[in-house]
């Protein structure tokens, strides 16, 4: 991964992100809440698991050694717990969490350079294994982990009668006609 597709990837998951909270607000409480069988249950608590597992991995680049100016604002976001931890009581409360935590990612990718993305980092899962991995592999799996998450929720959310419409990033990025 570079730093332009780190940014190109941030500004697709804002967009996705503000796409999946508009079409969830259509449903109301209960059918958000619905268990669905999804590995997360409801769409809720999907939507509640991708940003528990931002906040987490948020807090583990924040450990490298290059100190990112941006991550000094996860005191904001406490960590999760567990990987289903309620983050808010409402789908309005999460997507402000999600709001400020994407305006995180965006300041956060735009301090990155080749070097920092060609660094390794060690951390430790939820379970205190400890790990050293690259770190620009760890940031693809940070965004590839939210566009999974997200196309189980745009499939719970068309099984309920919403569309969300276009999720490809194809639409982010600019044609070079030449």
């Amino acid at each position: 991964m570079n730093p332009q597709t780190a940014s190109l990837m941030a500004e697709y998951n804002r967009w996705m992100n503000d796409r999946m909270y508009e079409a969830a607000a259509s449903l109301d409480a209960a059918a958000l809440a619905a268990d669905q069988g999804a590995f997360f249950g409801s769409i809720l608590g999907t939507l509640n698991h991708i940003a528990v597992a931002d906040t987490i991995w948020l807090h583990r680049f924040a450990q490298h050694e290059a100190s990112f100016t941006a991550l000094s604002a996860l005191s904001d976001f406490r960590q999760p717990a567990s990987l289903s931890q309620p983050l808010a009581p409402d789908l309005a409360g999460l997507r402000h969490y999600r709001r400020q935590l994407d305006e995180l990612i965006e300041r956060w990718v735009a301090e990155l350079t080749p070097a920092h993305l060609s660094s390794s980092i060690a951390y430790s899962n939820m379970a205190g294994v400890k790990s050293s991995r690259s770190f620009g592999a760890l940031l693809q799996h940070f965004f590839n982990h939210q566009t999974h998450h997200r196309g189980q929720v745009s499939t719970l959310l068309f099984q309920s009668g919403v569309d969300v419409g276009v999720t490809d990033l194809l639409a982010l990025i600019p044609r070079s006609d030449a």
